[in-house]
């Protein structure tokens, strides 16, 4: 099979029959053959409905029904398992990413030998109030990961089909998957600029929560990434700094009071009287503990049954 269309969906009953037939359309242009998976995440709508219908009508139609809202990331991951064609593509169930889309993506998977080309909506249709945190997080995102694209969170990407059979997505990270991909190894990723329409039915499922979850999400990625499997290199350090400044500052206190001491030199403020002193102090707690949690991390990633997978892409025996 060619291509599998992963559409993550909730409450887009009006949106579905077009999208189907639009899709339908581009494929039989182009001779591809394809399978469209619908993952309903536990819509309140007819939404459910409308794809048993759909099935009857395109055999190519596949759907998967959550029992209640699990989120566009848990939608994803589970389709990425069931997906059988040889490049994905995902994308919005609003109508407000193309199909028209589709022949190019899948192209420049083929031919170019890209991992992952992600879309950009390089002229969008959204409120202020949802570009203006995007392009701060895209932003961000750039920084942190080293990845050279202008939107993260693009629903239209096109995907090698070994890249989402090796990668999890969870929590709020379907923004993040090409970071996922490239911390996984897959660095080949490219970007295409895509039509963004406007919104035709229905009003948007997300708020403003997502753009906290989603910073938290980018953390957890980079920390995981970098430090998963060996986060004493993490903690260790940060606590050895944080003992060293804390123990400097306690025996430059007391270097200062002994000095005063043996010069005779009137010298009133005790060591505990002055605030350096508990600043030190803390310092070195913290130092302490930063120090121990590194090293019960450490005992925990070396007892977990995934300590020593490894993702192999070619070998000779």
């Amino acid at each position: 099979m060619d291509i599998s269309v992963v559409i993550p969906l909730y409450n887009e009953e009006e949106s579905l029959p077009e999208l189907t037939s639009w899709i339908a359309k581009v494929m039989q242009e182009h001779n591809f053959s394809y399978e469209v998976l619908f993952v309903d995440d536990g819509s309140t709508d007819s939404s459910w409905s409308i794809i048993e219908d759909l099935k009857q009508q395109y055999s190519s139609v596949k759907g998967i029904k959550f029992r209640r809202n699990y989120g566009k990331s848990a939608a994803l991951n589970v389709a990425f398992e069931a997906a059988q064609g040889d490049v994905i593509i995902t994308m919005d169930a609003d109508l407000q990413d193309s199909p028209d889309e589709i022949p190019e993506l899948f192209r420049r998977i083929k031919e170019e030998k890209f991992d992952i080309i992600s879309g950009w909506k390089k002229k969008r249709y959204d409120p202020i109030t949802k570009t203006i945190p995007t392009k701060l997080f895209n932003a961000a995102t750039r920084k942190m990961s080293g990845i050279q694209l202008n939107d993260f969170n693009c629903g239209l990407k096109a995907y090698r089909s070994d890249v989402v059979k090796t990668i999890e997505v969870y929590g709020e990270m379907h923004r993040y998957i090409p970071v996922i991909a490239k911390w996984a190894g897959f660095k080949n990723i490219g970007e295409q600029v895509v039509e963004h329409r406007a919104r035709k039915y229905g009003v948007t499922k997300f708020g403003m929560s997502r753009f906290v979850n989603g910073f938290l999400d980018l953390l957890s990625i980079f920390f995981v990434g970098k430090f998963g499997k060996r986060p004493m290199h993490f903690f260790g350090s940060l606590g050895v700094l944080s003992f060293v400044i804390g123990t400097f500052m306690a025996l430059w206190l007391i270097g200062v009071k002994l000095y005063h001491i043996s010069m005779a030199i009137p010298y009133k403020r005790d060591v505990t009287d002055q605030p350096l002193f508990y600043i030190a102090l803390v310092a070195i707690i913290l130092g302490s503990q930063l120090f121990l949690t590194g090293f019960v991390a450490e005992l925990v990633t070396r007892n977990a049954p995934e300590r020593n997978q490894y993702l192999i892409e070619k070998e000779i025996l």
